[in-house]
């Protein structure tokens, strides 16, 4: 259907157990994804549900998208990479960012300090660890000297994808990452964060093809399109006027500052309908896709034919249920 290859992006809200996780991601395998990201927030952590769905697949890849930089340190992360490269036979991306000061302050009880500082040292000090080499590093956020890896680094060495919405942190990724996460932008939006990527690339003397972009798209596809259309405006009202200040800012960038604003004040004041109803057609075409499987393949078919996008992961609305997001994972499949 698509150029670039399809990944499933799992809820982060529709979790009911463990096991249908498990369960989701097995589904991708059959239906010929390419790879299964898990988020995590403040619900089940997502090291353990990876290394059960890695025991559950054979194909697939797995990876989280993604860790935060704050709650976990950079040591860490790496075991975990190394761990779950082990178990997965050698199918696993890491993905990383620092989130936001939601759930970093509010829920981890970290001060969300200099995210891109912390993000771009946490980058070379987990490429340290999964080398097997002695880590001596010593930068302004970590330092980690004396150790090396207890155990053989895995062959192949884990990817090291990272998330980020602004230019600055773009750049960052074009520079020190083997991956970019990238998530509510338009078509014109992710062309003008792709260029600094590259920029990034450039100044970190590394060639920008080497950087995997995945964009992960919020869908559903329902023989219902009306309902479709409904939860993806939901959606996108929630993370524009309750998830802290990126998602307005990213609209903002994208030359929709006024809506995005308004968003924010209807939420702010308690009137949710308001919100989702600010979030019209237009706009929630330009940023999702929703609707009919007819009209979302179409839909996905235009993000994924965006010249240096390499995987669109398809996301589904936190308003979903477990028949939406199945119905919406058969309907996107690839072939």
């Amino acid at each position: 259907m698509a150029d670039a290859n399809l990944d499933v992006h799992l809820p982060v809200a529709a979790q009911p157990t463990v096991n249908t996780l498990v369960e989701q991601a097995q589904r991708a395998e059959q239906r010929g994804y390419d790879r299964v990201w898990l988020p995590e927030s403040w619900g089940r952590d997502a090291v353990t549900t990876l290394a059960l769905m890695a025991e559950a697949t054979e194909e697939v890849g797995i990876g989280p998208s993604i860790l935060n930089v704050y709650s976990r340190s950079p040591a860490l992360l790496g075991q975990t990479a190394v761990t779950l490269q082990e178990v997965s036979d050698g199918r696993f991306r890491l993905g990383i960012g620092p989130s936001g000061p939601i759930v970093i302050e509010g829920w981890h009880g970290e001060s969300f300090d200099r995210p891109l500082r912390r993000t771009r040292e946490a980058v070379e000090v987990i490429r340290l660890v999964t080398s097997g080499e002695e880590v001596d590093y010593e930068g302004d956020v970590f330092s980690v000297s004396g150790f090396h890896l207890r155990c053989d680094p895995p062959e192949p060495r884990p990817p090291i994808d990272v998330a980020g919405m602004g230019p600055k942190s773009v750049e960052l990724v074009g520079r020190f990452a083997d991956g970019w996460h990238a998530l509510m932008l338009s078509p014109e939006g992710l062309r003008d964060r792709l260029a600094d990527l590259r920029r990034g690339a450039d100044l970190g003397d590394r060639d920008p093809e080497d950087v995997k972009v995945t964009l992960t798209l919020t869908c559903c596809a329902l023989e219902d399109g009306e309902r479709a259309r409904r939860l993806t405006k939901q959606h996108t009202a929630f993370y524009v006027g309750a998830m802290g200040t990126f998602y307005r800012k990213s609209l903002a960038r994208q030359g929709y500052e006024e809506v995005a604003n308004d968003i924010v004040s209807a939420w702010a004041s308690g009137d949710k309908e308001r919100a989702t109803e600010l979030v019209d057609d237009d706009l929630l075409d330009e940023f999702a896709t929703a609707g009919t499987p007819e009209r979302a393949r179409k839909q996905v078919q235009k993000f994924a034919e965006i010249d240096g996008v390499d995987a669109v992961a398809v996301s589904f609305p936190r308003g979903a249920d477990q028949s939406d997001i199945a119905d919406t994972m058969d309907a996107l499949a690839p072939g």
